[in-house]
């Protein structure tokens, strides 16, 4: 099995933040996340694909291709907006934590790849010393 990855950014703003508590209690958990105006990252999100590679290119899956299902699919919804408003595939009121996010992810881009590779593995990195990870299960 030959496992390869596709690296996409965007920038994207969102608040973490439940309704019912008061502004203390969402602060003593989220911290700055739970800022009243919002927050940034510039996100890297890493998608792993596995199969074997087709004896006439030696590709599991032509990287290009990957690449613009990924930015149709996710990139394009996510890039400069604010993911607690502004994309359809995230729930209301969910929080939109890189946990959650690679599963929302999971579920827009697994139906548009080719049948001869497998999604293994996303990766969104939040910051550099911050990422979730996601296999489907």
């Amino acid at each position: 099995m030959v496992y390869l990855t596709r690296i996409e950014k965007f920038n994207a703003a969102h608040k973490l933040w439940v309704a019912d508590w008061t502004e203390e209690e969402n602060v003593a958990v989220f911290g700055r996340c739970a800022n009243a105006n919002w927050h940034g990252h510039n996100y890297a999100l890493h998608v792993t694909v596995k199969g074997m590679p087709d004896p006439f290119t030696g590709f599991i899956m032509d990287a290009k291709k990957l690449g613009g299902i990924v930015k149709k699919e996710i990139i394009d919804h996510v890039d400069h907006r604010n993911l607690n408003l502004d994309v359809p595939f995230i729930p209301a009121g969910c929080q939109p934590t890189s946990e959650n996010l690679v599963i929302y992810f999971w579920q827009q881009l697994f139906p548009h790849l080719p049948p001869e590779v497998m999604l293994h593995r996303l990766k969104l990195y939040e910051t550099d010393s911050i990422y979730a990870e996601y296999f489907g299960e």
